[in-house]
């Protein structure tokens, strides 16, 4: 309770939320923290069932493709039949395949339950975006999601720890433990938050609005495309994700350029570990101190704090400024997930909100999912160094494109609805 009332002197806000939000903040914890197959996976694959290492790429491949197909399905049906159904129902089904793992040894048909395991979880993500911006509106929603973000971060903390020991110990406790953290979520769900799909009476109230979340009589698409700030916002965030994408291909390639192949995986290790903290304990300032800037100004200063956080990165070697270095695109990183949720919630239509939370993450994970392969043939090309000059001229693009959407956004909802922002 002391906890609860400390967070909510450092921003009042937070204790306006909806309920179901904080039962949703809980779940969050509790399934980042049970997430201890993925972080594990690459071992598990190589040491414990033999695959070469290009093999078990083969497997991550084919489950992200998977959670791709389950998004686009599960986008739909969430909302069409129900936010709460759909995530009961698709969560359900993973548990069982992560459950049934632990018992099957070091089996070759593990990889191809977990890839099923990602399809069934990735179809249960829309409904858990959508429901949250079912509860929320645009006076609170930055608060949301950014409580949200932090407790999916306070369990990435603790779970990766507690997967360690599972792994060494046993790794078959990890499958179970990541079904039981599942079950918990469930069940909370369950019993602690209501169904939040509009009725059909609401979606015809919506219709009558004057912006961009009203009902849609139309497809999908063409609801998408009548947003063209949305799908502007969209360019700029998919240069963002290719930036981004750096931490877990370049970075380790400079760690171990700069302190040798032995000190660099520790080193790198470090600096992730010292970022997950810049995430826990600076969230809620971050937030507190943009909270009255609009989502587009928040998203140019994520490109920013990108530019000089991945910018500098070529140009250093001591260890500290790797530090203040990951400090700096961290904050970005803060800045950007959760304004970017709340730009997208705020131009979904209620309902097509499942449906928009399936297809953007596509879009915008273009440059996270190409992103390795582009910047390993960049680097083969012109180096190391040019990557991390090409990263700041990027972001910087990113980042006065946005202003200049804050002005397009001015006239174009003036001329749409005949009001300024």
């Amino acid at each position: 309770m002391k906890l609860i009332e400390r967070i909510k002197f450092l921003s009042g806000d937070y204790g306006k939320l909806p309920k179901p939000i904080w039962v949703l903040f809980i779940v969050r914890i509790v399934n980042a923290t049970g997430n201890f197959i993925y972080p594990f996976l690459t071992f598990f694959l190589t040491q414990k069932i033999g695959l070469s290492p290009s093999r078990a790429a083969d497997f991550f491949i084919l489950a992200s493709i998977m959670s791709m197909v389950g998004s686009l399905i599960g986008g739909k049906l969430a909302d069409h039949y129900g936010r709460k159904k759909l995530m009961l129902t698709f969560q359900g089904i993973a548990a069982i395949f992560y459950f049934s793992c632990a018992f099957l040894g070091n089996s070759i048909i593990i990889p191809f339950l977990l890839s099923a395991a990602s399809m069934f979880n990735g179809a249960a993500q829309p409904a858990n975006s959508a429901m949250v911006t079912d509860l929320t509106n645009k006076d609170n929603r930055k608060q949301a999601f950014s409580l949200l973000y932090l407790g999916i971060n306070l369990g990435f903390a603790v779970g990766p720890k507690i997967a360690g020991q599972l792994y060494n110990y046993n790794s078959d406790l990890l499958f179970l433990g990541n079904a039981v953290a599942i079950v918990i979520t469930i069940l909370m769900v369950g019993f602690l938050v209501q169904e939040t799909v509009p009725t059909k009476e609401q979606i015809e109230v919506s219709m009558e609005q004057n912006d961009d979340e009203a009902a849609e009589s139309t497809s999908v698409l063409t609801a998408l495309f009548k947003r063209p700030t949305l799908m502007l916002f969209l360019v700029g965030r998919t240069i963002n994700q290719l930036v981004y994408a750096t931490i877990g291909f370049a970075i380790p390639l400079q760690m171990s350029k700069t302190f040798g192949e032995i000190a660099g995986p520790t080193s790198y290790g470090d600096l992730m570990a010292f970022t997950g903290l810049v995430v826990i304990t600076c969230t809620l300032p971050a937030i507190k101190l943009t909270g009255k800037n609009r989502t587009v100004v928040n998203m140019a200063l994520a490109g920013v704090f990108y530019a000089v956080g991945f910018g500098m990165l070529g140009f250093i070697e001591n260890y500290w400024l790797f530090l203040l270095s990951g400090f700096i695109f961290t904050v970005g990183e803060i800045l950007e997930v959760t304004n970017a949720g709340i730009y997208v919630a705020n131009h979904s239509p209620m309902n097509h909100r499942g449906r928009f939370n399936a297809i953007i993450p596509l879009v915008t994970g273009i440059g996270a999912m190409f992103g390795p392969k582009f910047f390993g043939v960049y680097i083969e090309a012109y180096g190391l160094t040019k990557l991390w000059i090409l990263c700041f001229a990027l972001a910087m693009i990113s980042s006065v494109f946005m202003l200049w959407l804050r002005t397009f956004e001015d006239k174009w909802i003036e001329k749409k609805y005949g009001r300024a922002v």
